[in-house]
């Protein structure tokens, strides 16, 4: 069986779907409803971001894609909380201060705030009313989470980013991986931020995880076509885009990220925690360059510190305060329905 054929049978089994391309959860914005809706039509499986949503939000998100009969995910934020002194929080808090002078923000006196996401009622949303696949980044779920999940008739995923992570989620029970690898946008799903594992290519990951016996699906730095065929050579089922996806017609991108993008000035990613004190890959710009070697860990505190300044940048075209998120094949991201992009990644597969 070559490896064309064992992916199609891989995400028919895994997901549901003919289709070895999958639309990423991207917490924040970009992932809609209507995203996901035109990747479902176009035949490929779409994640809800359940993350920095509320329980009633993702449970609305969940009523809207239902009535299409297309099997759809959600992806869930385990808690694994990097936590702050308040020193530390105080002196960056200062730090940037200056950052919000222009919206009117005091920075300096924000409160330090930790929060896990509302799991319970995430998780309890789920299993009232349960969805075909549930992801997990950021750690893994306590077993009885994952057997009651599945109990309840959904398939389990957790991201990965080295294989003795993968190793552990494998015993677990979980049905599957995402093998996440350093190059992708946003938040690394590191189980260890302090200690984040090596940049390593999308296929060698995926090649070093498919040890476990589990469906993998890669994810990372996926800019095209040949992206797409070196992970399913490489042993994957399926290939998660989300940079790719930012720019579509459908996506909730907003106007200074997508500018952005497309910016010819913006010549390179790098991994960041400056914004949300967790490591995350997004476009360069000066509030890295500013503040990147002084940022501590610290999430989700700093995520909280940062998010009202970054709600400010974006609304006001400040595209240097703002967290510009793109995995390294952000080049590949244009401005097109979701379905023309899926086509285009797919056709020579």
């Amino acid at each position: 069986m070559d490896r064309q054929t064992g992916a199609v049978d891989g995400m028919r089994e895994l997901l549901g779907v003919d289709v070895p391309v999958v639309a990423a959860p991207m917490a924040g914005g970009p992932t809609t409803t209507g995203l996901a809706t035109a990747v479902g039509a176009a035949g490929a499986f779409a994640f809800l971001a359940a993350g920095y949503k509320t329980p009633e939000a993702v449970a609305g998100e969940i009523a809207e894609l239902r009535p299409a009969g297309r099997p759809f995910g959600v992806n869930v934020f385990v808690p694994t909380p990097v936590p702050v002194a308040e020193a530390e929080f105080r002196r960056y808090a200062t730090r940037i201060a200056a950052e919000g002078t222009p919206y009117g923000l005091d920075l300096a006196a924000a409160a330090r705030t930790e929060d896990d996401d509302h799991w319970a009622a995430k998780l309890d949303l789920l299993l009232a009313d349960p969805v075909p696949v549930v992801s997990f980044t950021f750690g893994l779920p306590p077993a009885a989470v994952v057997r009651d999940l599945r109990r309840a008739g959904s398939r389990v995923l957790v991201t990965v980013t080295d294989p003795a992570e993968a190793a552990a989620a494998a015993e677990l029970g979980v049905d599957g991986l995402v093998a996440q690898s350093g190059a992708a946008g946003g938040h690394l799903g590191t189980f260890t931020p302090d200690a984040p594992p090596p940049l390593r290519p999308l296929p060698d990951l995926v090649a070093l995880v498919t040890g476990t016996g589990l469906p993998v699906l890669g994810a990372g730095g996926v800019g095209g076509p040949s992206d797409v065929r070196a992970a399913l050579a490489a042993g994957a089922a399926g290939v998660l885009v989300g940079t790719l996806l930012l720019r579509a017609d459908e996506s909730g991108t907003g106007r200074t990220h997508r500018d952005a993008l497309a910016d010819p000035a913006r010549d390179r990613t790098v991994v960041t925690r400056a914004f949300t004190g967790r490591p995350a890959r997004g476009l360069r710009n000066d509030f890295i360059d500013r503040h990147e070697a002084a940022a501590p860990l610290g999430y989700p505190a700093l995520h909280h510190l940062t998010r009202p300044l970054r709600v400010a940048a974006a609304g006001a075209g400040d595209a240097d305060r703002l967290h510009l998120w793109a995995g390294t094949g952000w080049r590949g991201a244009r401005a097109a329905p979701a379905a023309d992009i899926l086509t285009d990644l797919t056709r020579t597969l």
